[in-house]
């Protein structure tokens, strides 16, 4: 085996070599602290998009909400809190509590019609 054969092996193990011996060498000195950030900086930002994505997912489950259009009975899904629009019959909505609720402004009376049979004089 030749010095220059020697030499090429070498050089694919540098980086690292010369990586252990900048820890090693800040361990020895006494800034094993900043070692130890480094790799609590590395370990979060690996754990960070992790936690992020479970997060996520849990707070979409507790704040979304499938239910129907109380005008038109078309299933709508919205977030909890919100105001929407029914993509059916336009109406506005009011997401609260779980359930959607017709919006209405302030002083607005909402009343139900219902049908009345027509009776005639001579009955």
């Amino acid at each position: 085996m030749s010095f220059r054969t020697f030499q090429s092996n070498f050089s694919h193990l540098r980086p690292w070599l010369v990586l252990f011996a900048i820890f090693w060498l800040l361990g020895t000195f006494g800034l094993g602290w900043l070692v130890n950030s480094l790799l609590i900086i590395l370990g979060l930002l690996f754990l960070a998009p992790i936690l992020a994505f479970f997060g996520f997912r849990w707070w979409l489950q507790r704040s979304l909400v499938a239910d129907n259009c109380p005008v038109c009975g078309t299933e709508i899904t919205g977030l909890n809190n919100t105001q929407l629009q029914c993509p059916s019959c336009g109406e506005k909505l009011l997401v609260e509590n779980r359930n959607l609720i017709r919006f209405t402004p302030e002083g607005t009376i909402d009343v139900t019609a219902i049908e009345v049979p027509a009776k005639s004089i001579e009955d």
